[in-house]
């Protein structure tokens, strides 16, 4: 479980909703964390799956971690694994793969 930089941002990014299975067709849903890439970004909401990434908390100011978007795809490089052909294992689909030691 991820430690967010605030309350404000752990509500946002934890919101559910109980209309929409999917935060990008909820209205109400405004920040997106990726665990995988420890990336925060605001939502747009133009049908698809976009989002604006944020170096900042909108609400404390707090500057936010560095993506690990690069690393996660130099592990991945190392371990010859096609991110877009191949299975991801599953300690690689979330901050899993940050954590482990060895």
């Amino acid at each position: 479980m991820t430690q967010h930089c605030c309350e404000a941002m752990a509500r946002q990014v934890n919101r559910h909703c109980d209309h929409h299975d999917d935060p990008f067709d909820c209205a109400d849903a405004v920040v997106r964390f990726s665990a995988r890439f420890q990336e925060y970004g605001l939502i747009i909401h133009d049908g698809g799956t976009s989002s604006i990434g944020i170096d900042f908390c909108p609400w404390c100011g707090q500057r936010l971690p560095a993506s690990q978007r690069d690393r996660w795809f130099a592990e991945m490089e190392g371990r010859g694994i096609d991110p877009w052909e191949d299975e991801i294992p599953a300690e690689f689909q979330d901050d899993r793969w940050l954590h482990r030691h060895g």
